[in-house]
């Protein structure tokens, strides 16, 4: 054994013999020959093919590969299951700007050769991160990779739109959506990101009695309200009036409605149908007309009238400006709120009105929360059952159709006579069922992302797989999608599976920047993983990212890679030391538990026993901290600081000599075990250098 752990020679290496041995996969570990053999299985949340490794996928899947090798210890077969996700938006944005850099735009190119182009993009591209996981230690089982466009894949999200369907669950209409100017499409509530606006608040005189404010004054061209709250004594005696709205020659109700709130503004407000999403519920409840004055470019249209053309801000500017001149304006005041952005580009959010596919949530979200409620499915830490609930309580219909390429195209087909009429079909008809005689036309929008991901449990396997692997144990993943993935992974389980897709949801925690900032690599407060596994290897990184995982807010310290790389090399160096001590024919035996014939030999085989047990417990609690600073504690202060130099007096006893090499080997070994699941590059090398006909990935934790 060389003097000094030096993890870029031997991890490399060590991976290699993992691939080699095809240990990950479930079907081909030694316990996969006992029928009685329990499953362990973790889904892995699915990287983008646009993504490369950050903090947070090294905590994530840090966290499954432990439970994954500690569980293959324990003797269960064990499936981790990896893929990719397709990430229709962030893929075709990364296209499109490297066409931009030729002069290019899809449309240029058309729909086939741009999808062609990012296929070309996803093959030289797409699988960066999963290299990349390699590089942290990470085994699932590789030769199940899926990728959500594969053909299987496809069927599925396919089979399960139409399923939904033909139950009267998905249905198409007008309503105002998130729409982003710059990507041209629709987004669901739960792929709006927020920053804080520094802007002006502007009260408005619509009548003498009547003052509204309002952040976006250019809006106020499509009001076709004023609303106050229905228990606001100030003003229950204008409801039902009707007043002129100003800059037009329209006149428009005051009404009233529980949803607004009093202490906003005035307590007065504009409703705006066609560019808020509560100003058009409330439309629907009061029968008010819809009047878009912004279009999907975030352009003034021709409702706007003389400020048609002008771009959304332009066109505040010259309303307030009108306003002021006709004595409209009572007050400005600065106003700082929080404004909605596009998930991928970052382009503010313009509500607008727009024809989408829909899928109604009221049933589904009921069968998510019972899953809970009934303890099927058991969220971790409990804390978050709260935002579970929440959410699926308060939903509301989710917006599935996305006006972008690369996706799941809707499998909806138009009459090209009558452009109304449509069916929804697995595969393209031979004729049209209402003109009789044109070749209808398949729809352009395709399915929004989460849609397809949240069938991964069950469309990630094959058909003889879903019978031995569905339902799973697991899922590990960060708090901010658990209604974006995780919810909707549950009642898609439930539905077309008839069983939730597993029955533990761990939340990690979020790793911040030292001073608690959130890790942004576009605001320069990202940190590439990659350094510190190049610098102090993986295990060093590894360490130091559980060994902060003990809250849900991570203020991130490298110092705790330091003690990771220091660690390693103490059990390195206790190992060296134990294998020039031991004599060859101690090495080569059987290392069973021996007796005790010492005070020392006893402490130290209860604590290991007692340390086992402590692990075993908190990794089953997923507390994954916790166990390593119980095996850290153990390891360096129990066993190398007292045992190992107790023993070298023992050594030197004829009496105590060959009982004390057993046991040096006997606890190195055990703690091998306890250690490779947070660590498991160095304690592999170490477990060769002493076992090189079997691999410590697949010994027997007891």
């Amino acid at each position: 054994m060389e003097p000094r752990y030096e993890p870029k020679q031997i991890e490399e290496k060590i991976y290699e013999l993992w691939l080699k041995s095809k240990y990950f996969n479930p079907d081909k570990l030694p316990q996969a020959k006992n029928k009685k053999a329990k499953n362990y299985i973790v889904y892995m949340p699915l990287p983008n093919v646009t993504g490369t490794l950050h903090m947070g996928h090294v905590l994530d899947n840090t966290l499954q590969d432990i439970l994954i090798r500690f569980y293959r210890l324990l003797g269960y077969k064990t499936l981790w299951l990896p893929g990719t996700d397709h990430a229709g938006i962030a893929t075709q944005y990364v296209v499109e700007k490297e066409l931009k850099k030729q002069g290019l735009s899809r449309f240029d190119l058309g729909r086939e050769k741009f999808i062609e182009k990012v296929w070309e993009w996803k093959e030289k591209y797409g699988t960066i991160i999963l290299d990349q996981l390699k590089k942290l230690g990470c085994l699932p089982d590789w030769s199940r990779n899926r990728f959500t466009m594969d053909s299987a894949y496809a069927q599925d999200v396919i089979n399960a739109f139409i399923n939904y369907y033909k139950q009267g669950l998905i249905y198409q209409d007008i309503k105002t959506v998130n729409w982003c100017p710059r990507c041209h499409t629709s987004l669901s509530d739960l792929e709006l990101e927020y920053k804080e606006e520094n802007a002006n608040l502007y009260y408005i005189k619509y009548d003498n009695d009547v003052i509204v404010a309002t952040t976006r004054p250019e809006t106020m061209l499509g009001d076709t309200a004023v609303a106050v709250n229905s228990k606001d004594e100030r003003y229950k005696h204008l409801i039902g009036k009707t007043i002129n709205l100003p800059l037009t020659e329209r006149n428009i109700p005051i009404i009233a409605d529980k949803k607004i709130d009093p202490s906003f503004g005035t307590g007065m407000v504009k409703v705006t149908p066609a560019h808020d999403l509560l100003d058009f519920e409330i439309a629907k409840r009061h029968d008010l007309e819809t009047i878009q004055v912004i279009d999907d470019f975030g352009r003034m249209n021709e409702n706007a009238k003389e400020f048609a053309g002008l771009k959304t801000l332009e066109a505040r500017e010259k309303i307030v400006q009108k306003l002021q001149s006709e004595n409209l304006i009572i007050k400005i005041e600065p106003y700082n709120h929080r404004i909605s952005t596009c998930y991928r580009c970052g382009t503010n959010i313009e509500p607008i009105p727009s024809k989408q596919w829909f899928l109604k949530m009221n049933d589904l979200a009921k069968k998510a929360i019972l899953a809970v409620k009934n303890k099927k499915v058991k969220i971790i830490p409990k804390n978050f059952e709260k935002i579970y609930f929440n959410w699926l309580e308060n939903i509301l219909d989710w917006t599935l159709s996305r006006q972008i390429w690369w996706g799941h195209r809707l499998p909806v087909y138009y009459c090209q006579i009558n452009k109304e009429k449509y069916i929804v079909s697995e595969k393209q008809p031979t004729k049209c069922p209402f003109c009789k005689n044109c070749k209808m036309i398949q729809s352009e929008d395709v399915l929004d992302t989460w849609f397809s991901s949240a069938l991964w449990p069950f469309a990630g396997l094959s058909k003889s797989d879903l019978k031995k692997y569905y339902p799973g144990n697991t899922l590990i993943t960060a708090r901010d999608i658990l209604n974006l993935w995780v919810t909707r992974m549950i009642f898609s389980g439930i539905e077309f599976m008839g069983k939730p897709p597993f029955k533990n949801v761990f939340i990690h925690g979020t790793i911040l920047t030292k001073d608690g900032q959130r890790m942004s690599k576009s605001k320069g407060t990202g940190i590439d993983p990659l350094i510190y596994i190049n610098q102090y290897g993986a295990d060093a990184t590894r360490f130091g990212i559980i060994w902060q995982a003990f809250g849900q807010d991570i203020r991130w310290d490298e110092n705790a890679v330091v003690a990771g790389s220091k660690f390693a090399n103490k059990i390195w160096n206790a190992a060296r030391f134990i294998y020039y001590k031991l004599d060859k024919k101690i090495l080569k035996t059987k290392h069973n538990k021996p007796k005790p014939k010492t005070k020392d030999d006893k402490n130290i085989l209860t604590q290991l026993n007692q340390t086992k047990k402590n692990i075993s417990k908190n990794l089953n609690d997923f507390k994954f901290s916790r166990a390593l600073k119980e095996i850290y504690d153990f390891f360096w202060h129990k066993f190398c600081d007292i045992y190992i130099e107790k023993s070298k007096k023992q050594i030197d006893d004829p009496k105590l000599n060959q009982n004390t090499q057993k046991i040096l080997i006997y606890v190195l070994i055990e703690s091998l075990k306890m250690i490779h699941p947070f660590m498991p590059f160095v304690t592999e090398a170490i477990y060769q250098k002493f076992n090189n006909k079997k691999l410590l990935l697949i010994e027997n934790w007891n």
